[in-house]
């Protein structure tokens, strides 16, 4: 790949010099943008440290962990990220990078302390858009090109404009398509049409060598499934093909109340057994949720149940502490409409919920996927949402999932009494993800995805991350096989531990792809050389 513009390691090393000079005399907060070398050429102007610029980098939404980088690169094509990575490869002494999308991590993994945070919002920016190209193969049918900068909302917008959308999804679409696809991307949806990450044809990803390389199933096969679910560790996703089929025009939704943690799960899991893609009576979206006295009745998530009946529902939660809820949808168009409700009928048969807690809506596909919306809305204007997160997410094994129920919904959650936020549990099916890819799951056929997605105040956000410790603890000393999901972990032995089987290839991968450890530090697998530093 060509190179627009001439570039020195010397101006971005000359910044990382001056920022750990200050750093070192605690002056972090007082950085100046050294003189910039009029030989370096316009990319050098993409570098910048003033305090706004740094503050922006050295936070998340979870706005627990801070981590100063020296500098934020605002790249304006996929060659000013080819050339910033090459010239820490071959430089003799290497700064790390780590690639911020819209900054959704929790715990400090899109930061660079002391390196440079490649701001993909600005190639957004650049892009205009443009990067949203869909287009249809003769073997593979409908697909959507991608830049990893892109929005996966922007990514719905654009393909329904051709009659078709993306299968997978994650509940929130403010998220970059690289971020979600260096993780897993993980909905409701996930049961049927596994997670975004298997729904890839195709990806271009800048290494940690800055080699610009075309990856598939049938080229470059090892870089492939390393970068999906890789955790940004083997390099920048800067496109990505993903499938597409024809999109719905509208949601049938429906919630449906339990009181029994066994036969919420029984249930559960009997309706993710029908999940066929062209099975027509298979439903298309499973989650699950806690209710409880700790969280309202209607949250962030979505606003569902009536007014009309939160006294009957809280009720409910005081005489059974907590219950379950169960969601589900179906999708159609003005060809299945006439079925849908015969349909939900059918499959809801014989589930064992609380007779007259059923609850429906009728929404547009774009209302129900984009339901996280509206209450962020709500909550950015009340000053609510740059609040801190401390999230724990896990994939809990189905053999194990009652006695996670027993030590950690119905002691540990309910004696601590802090949960404020959705707590997630819905299954999926092993089948549908690629074990070749570098993303963890339980070993067994179903498992959980359990998600305890807290908000709180930052005078109390260490009660939270206690009560998370302490749920991992329970998970050890109970033997269960717990997976975290968005991991962090603080040691290697504590990675190793997550990867387990995969370790040795996820290594090997690394030194592949990123042989001087350049890429996303803020994970901590391979860059564990200093302290966290918290609020």
């Amino acid at each position: 790949m060509a190179e627009n513009y001439p570039f020195s390691t010397y101006f971005i090393l000359l910044i990382i010099t001056i920022t750990r000079l200050i750093s070192t005399v605690g002056k972090t907060e007082q950085r100046k943008t050294p003189l910039i070398p009029p030989e370096l050429g316009n990319l050098s102007q993409k570098l910048q440290n003033d305090p706004e610029t740094i503050k922006m980098a050295s936070r998340d939404y979870g706005n627990m962990v801070h981590e100063f980088p020296a500098a934020v690169f605002n790249p304006s094509s996929i060659n000013d990220i080819v050339t910033l990575i090459k010239s820490s490869y071959n430089s003799p002494t290497p700064f790390n990078i780590a690639a911020r999308g819209q900054g959704h991590s929790t715990s400090g993994q899109a930061m660079a302390r002391d390196g440079v945070v490649v701001d993909m919002g600005s190639l957004r920016k650049q892009r205009n858009g443009v990067a949203i190209s869909v287009s249809k193969d003769p073997l593979i049918g409908y697909y959507v090109d991608v830049g990893g900068e892109q929005l996966w909302i922007d990514v719905l917008h654009a393909t329904l404009e051709h009659g078709l959308a993306p299968v997978s999804w994650t509940d929130y679409l403010y998220l970059t398509v690289g971020g979600t696809l260096s993780n897993a991307g993980i909905s409701g949806q996930s049961f049927r049409y596994g997670p975004q990450i298997s729904n890839v044809h195709e990806m271009d990803v800048i290494t940690g060598k800055g080699e610009f390389v075309t990856c598939s199933l049938q080229k470059h096969l090892e870089l492939f499934h390393a970068v999906l679910g890789g955790l940004g560790q083997f390099g920048v996703i800067a496109r990505a093909r993903i499938a597409l089929e024809p999109a719905p025009k509208r949601v049938k939704w429906v919630r449906v109340l339990y009181s029994d943690f066994s036969a919420f799960t029984k249930d559960q899991e009997r309706l993710i057994s029908i999940n066929g893609r062209k099975q027509e009576n298979a439903l298309d979206f499973l989650e699950g949720m806690l209710l409880m006295h700790q969280g309202p009745i209607n949250n962030w998530r979505s606003s569902f149940f009536p007014l009309s009946d939160h006294p009957r529902i809280a009720s409910l939660i005081t005489k059974h502490t907590i219950l379950y809820c169960l969601e589900v949808a179906k999708y159609y168009d003005h060809h299945s409409e006439k079925y849908v409700d015969k349909e939900i009928q059918v499959l809801l048969q014989g589930l064992a919920y609380i007779p007259g807690f059923y609850y429906e809506k009728n929404v547009s596909y774009v209302e129900f996927l984009n339901r996280v919306r509206s209450g962020e809305l709500k909550l950015q204007s009340q000053g609510l949402w740059e609040v801190p997160h401390p999230w724990l997410n896990l994939f809990i094994p189905k053999s194990q999932i009652l006695d996670f129920n027993s030590g950690v919904f119905k002691d540990i959650i309910l004696k601590r009494n802090i949960t404020t936020g959705p707590v997630l549990v819905y299954p999926m099916n092993r089948n549908k993800w690629d074990d070749m890819m570098s993303a963890c799951i339980p070993e067994e056929e179903v498992f959980y995805t359990v998600g305890f997605l807290h908000s709180s105040g930052f005078d109390n956000w260490k009660a939270y991350d206690a009560q998370n410790r302490e749920i991992m603890k329970f998970c050890r000393d109970a033997g269960i096989k717990a997976k975290q999901y968005l991991s962090n972990h603080s040691t290697q032995e504590d990675w190793k531990n997550h990867f387990g089987t995969k370790w040795r290839s996820f290594l090997e991968r690394k030194h592949q792809f990123d042989p001087r450890m350049i890429l996303s530090p803020g994970h901590k697998i391979f860059h564990n050389n200093h302290n966290l530093h918290f609020k």
